[in-house]
């Protein structure tokens, strides 16, 4: 059964506290059960679960469990049996308490959750389980015979482990008519039986006396132990030993080395002989005892041969008898006191420990429980605990040696996130002993830091006109919590930009806090963002912090100037100043007048005069755009002026606009009327259109040209392309000289040069085209002249002489006739003049043209025999064979092509360097070639 044991005045305060950190609260008393020594593992000793106010389930989920100081666990909490408390194993009282009428066995039961600690004692209830014990199983004495009645032999004490009614109870003795048993209390309330001599002893009638000791104990059933006494009869022996002191007393120290003479005890008989030789022997002295201490049976030396330690031991009491060689003895008493030496250093033992904590535990937050414990005694025995005073902790005392380290303040992980604390324990003996703990604490993150900004607020510069997507500012902050509670993103206060979110304007990445253009900021619409940044951690329920941002645009020169006066009229015409002919130099005609929606050097304009249609007449002012006169006006400057003035700003590049203007010079507005009147409005409604087919035939007489050039090369690269080829494979014409004349097939160009001439006004609608008269090549020229130059590229001399072509044509050469024979003609016809001059037939003269021009050809070509032998010009198959060229003078000198004016000149007299005959015939020179 349980039985609370209450502390007097303390459960009411208990009860009104809420404090985590007491170890007892309201029903915190001393907490007792009883069990039986000797009972068996598991046996039920009491219901701790219920004693404590918790279920059973509790006792496990709460860390409920038994702490204890220095000796083997002898109870054990059993949760599965409706949280009960149990023995761990056999319980041996004796073993525990010795001769202890009430043995205790205290412990603390530890609510781990709460750091509570609740004291618990157990009494072992002594059983019968020992019997009455003598420490000699026989004991021999002499005495004289003429020993008197009533004396007293005292008899050694029996020995009973067992307290209360189990222990020793009774002595009896056998039944002797010498001797009777007499039992005396002692003040601790020890028996010590004593045996008297009820009448004289006789030698001669019975020299030994057998007797019998029996001790019993009050059991049930009684246990007895006996001890046989043997009584020898001897002769008188006059005088008994007899001690020093009545009592020895000695006190050593308990780390006095092994055989060291404690004390050394004294006797002494006056009798000669072997009745005057004494004896020394321990007598009624407990087991260990014996087992500790070393008796010189002749000198009386007491030494130690096992260690002293008072913390077993504090005084060692012990009897010690004396006897003679007769028999006769005495006693006395000696008590040996150990005394203590600080040679136990402090036990720190850590009952229960937090190695990790929160940083936002209140104050007074129980880290640890501790106990001290010091086996010494006196002020040895006293201990003090403590730990550095620079940590945020404090040690309370409590009851029965224990300790709980307590938070001393609120603790701040990101000040000091790591705590090793030394828990010294120190003892008050001489030296000093100590001994340390060392406890680590960890001091867990919460999320009590929001996210910090490097700066209270951020501006920048951009210019605009940014791109898109660009990268125009970063914001950091940094959190000092830890983990995820340190893990920032960031993100950007809802707001309206003229009315556009300010999403549309502005992204963040929520991440980095990078910012990012979405659009291209115009400096014109706004000139500055103002943003709120904020910084989020992850931590829960997370914390934030805002920022502002300001961002500046600045200006780019991306405007033009824009011109306010003059403005163009919506009806498309130009607007007119008035200019007095009378006005003098630096008259102010106008005025331009223009702005610029840049800003600062963007916007600084400059004004000049860019075009003028007289110019050094009129200057435009190069800041203010003001229009005046250079000059005075005179009668013959035009009515109509026409101005362009440039307005450029500083911007770099600079942008500039330009403005038309007409001024009209009249004194008066009647005169600029009359003015007005007198300009002749144009007759030919036509000539608007003039332009545009002038340049309609320009493009087509290009076209036209374009493709007879390339119908021209054609045509040599096919030529060239024939002539390799028969080359190659007319072999049996290698010995014909070829030709030197070339017909009209081997013309390579016929060019025709056209020259025009395009004039547009700009200041009325009228235009002219000039055609001249083209030139043409009237020359046919021979192969070999074709080859040396390239007839694009004549000559200016050749030019020259052209001209004197066109001018007088050579007359016929008359110093080649041909007979009347020799004519030709159709089918050997003899028409013609018999002085040999040209037919005058038009038939036979384009025959004859014919004829000649493909005679020509073949001989260039060398393809053709000419229709005969060589030299016949292929004219003997129609005129006869007497008809050959031998007898023919080089008749393509001026032969005339009627509709031409062109003559066949004579090749192989300018390769002969003969000039042709006839009398007005143009005389060239040699090797020269004629072309347009």
């Amino acid at each position: 059964m349980a039985i609370w044991v209450k502390l007097p005045d303390y459960s009411r305060l208990v009860l009104l506290s809420l404090f985590l950190g007491l170890l007892l609260e309201a029903r915190a008393g001393k907490i007792r059960y009883s069990v039986p020594e000797e009972t068996d593992e598991g046996f039920f000793v009491g219901n701790i679960a219920k004693d404590l106010g918790l279920q059973p389930q509790e006792l496990g989920e709460r860390g409920v469990r038994i702490v204890s100081r220095g000796r083997t666990q002898l109870f054990a909490l059993n949760p599965r049996s409706s949280g009960s408390l149990v023995t761990a194993g056999r319980i041996d009282r004796e073993e525990l308490c010795a001769q202890i009428e009430q043995c205790l066995v205290s412990f603390n039961i530890l609510v781990e959750d709460k750091m509570k600690l609740f004291p618990v004692e157990v009494e072992i209830i002594d059983i019968n389980d020992n019997t009455p014990q003598f420490q000699l199983e026989e004991l021999e004495f002499k005495m004289n015979e003429l020993t008197t009645p009533g004396t007293r032999i005292p008899l050694p004490f029996g020995q009973d482990l067992d307290v209360g009614i189990n222990s020793l109870q009774s002595y009896q003795l056998s039944s002797n008519p010498h001797f009777s048993l007499d039992v005396q209390q002692g003040a601790d309330g020890s028996q010590h039986p004593e045996m008297v001599l009820q009448s004289p002893l006789d030698r001669e009638e019975e020299a030994v006396h057998h007797l019998l000791l029996t001790a019993s104990d009050g059991g049930n059933p009684v246990h007895s132990g006996t001890l046989r006494i043997r009584v020898q009869v001897v002769d008188a022996n006059d005088n008994p030993p007899a001690f020093t002191q009545s009592e020895y007393h000695t006190s050593v120290p308990e780390n006095v080395p092994l055989g060291t003479r404690l004390l050394t005890v004294k006797a002494t008989d006056p009798d000669e002989g072997a009745n005057g030789e004494v004896t020394y022997s321990f007598h009624n002295i407990d087991q260990k005892v014996a087992q500790i201490f070393q008796l010189d049976s002749y000198t009386g030396e007491i030494s130690n041969k096992e260690p002293l330690d008072f913390e077993e031991y504090k005084t060692y009491p012990m009897e010690i008898q004396a006897q003679d060689g007769a028999g006769l003895m005495s006693r006395t008493k000696v008590l040996i006191k150990v005394l203590d030496r600080n040679d136990n250093a402090p036990e720190v033992t850590i009952t229960s420990v937090t190695t990790t904590v929160p940083e936002n535990f209140p104050p007074e937050t129980i880290i640890a429980l501790i106990n001290v414990h010091d086996q010494d005694s006196g002020d040895n025995g006293h201990t003090t605990c403590s730990i550095p005073g620079n940590l945020p902790f404090k040690l309370e005392k409590l009851d029965d040696n224990y300790y709980r380290l307590v938070t001393e303040r609120t603790l701040d992980r990101e000040l000091t996130s790591r705590y090793d604390i030394t828990v010294t324990a120190t003892d008050q003996g001489t030296p000093t002993l100590s001994t340390e703990m060392h406890i680590s604490l960890q001091v867990t993150d919460i999320n009590d830091n929001p996210p910090a900004f490097t700066q209270d607020s951020y501006s920048t510069f951009i210019p605009e006109n940014n791109p898109r997507g660009a990268s125009i500012f970063s914001v950091t902050a940094h959190d000092t919590d830890s983990d995820e509670n340190a893990r920032v993103t960031y993100s950007l206060v809802e707001d309206t930009i003229q009315g556009a979110p300010l999403s549309s304007y502005v992204s963040i990445n929520a991440d980095t806090g990078v910012l990012y253009a979405l659009r291209s900021f115009d400096y014109e619409q706004f000139q500055d963002l103002q943003l709120r940044v904020t910084a989020r951690d992850s931590g829960d329920p997370s914390l934030s912090s805002n920022v502002s941002l300001s961002i500046f645009l600045l200006d780019q020169n991306d405007n033009t100037p824009q011109i306010l006066y003059p403005a163009l009229p919506s009806d498309g015409s130009t607007g007119m100043e008035l200019a007095p002919r009378s006005a003098e130099p630096g008259y102010l005609v106008t005025k331009v007048v223009a702005v610029d929606r840049d800003s600062g050097q963007n916007a600084w304009l400059s004004y000049r005069l860019l075009k003028a249609s007289e110019p050094g007449l009129f200057a435009v002012g190069l800041h203010t755009g003001e229009v005046r006169t250079a000059r005075a006006l005179l009668d013959r400057d035009a009515f109509k002026q026409s101005l362009v003035v440039a307005v450029q700003d500083h911007g770099q590049p600079p942008l500039s606009a330009t403005v038309s203007l007409t001024v009209a010079v009249a004194d008066s507005i009647p005169d600029l009327l009359a003015d007005l009147d007198n300009l002749e409005p144009s007759a030919d409604p036509d000539d608007s259109s003039l332009t545009l087919y002038l340049v309609v035939a320009v493009a087509a007489v290009s076209c036209v040209f374009l493709a007879f050039v390339i119908m021209l090369l054609a045509l040599r690269l096919r030529r060239w392309h024939t002539s390799r080829l028969l080359q190659a494979s007319g072999g049996r014409l290698a010995g014909v000289p070829a030709s030197h004349f070339m017909g009209a097939d081997g013309v390579r160009a016929f060019l025709q040069t056209y020259s025009h001439e395009v004039s547009l006004t700009a200041d009325s609608r009228k235009s002219h085209l000039i055609f001249p008269q083209p030139n043409y090549g009237d020359t046919l020229i021979s192969q070999e002249s074709c080859e040396k130059k390239d007839f694009l590229s004549a000559p200016q001399s050749l030019l020259e002489d052209k001209k004197e072509t066109f001018s007088q044509q050579a007359p016929p050469n008359t110093d080649w006739r041909f007979s009347q024979a020799q004519r030709p003609g159709t089918s050997g016809s003899q028409n013609g003049d018999e002085t040999g001059t040209w037919p005058n037939n038009q038939f036979d003269t384009e025959m004859l043209q014919a004829m000649i021009l493909a005679s020509a050809s073949e001989a260039a070509d060398g393809s053709s025999t000419l229709g005969g032998g060589a030299g016949t010009m292929g004219l003997s198959a129609r005129y006869g064979p007497q008809f050959t060229l031998q007898h023919v003078p080089d008749y393509r000198q001026n032969v005339y092509i009627p509709g031409s004016n062109a003559t066949l000149t004579n090749a192989a007299g300018k390769r002969d360097g003969k000039a042709p005959a006839g009398g007005n015939g143009n005389k060239k020179k040699s090797g020269k070639k004629e072309k347009k």
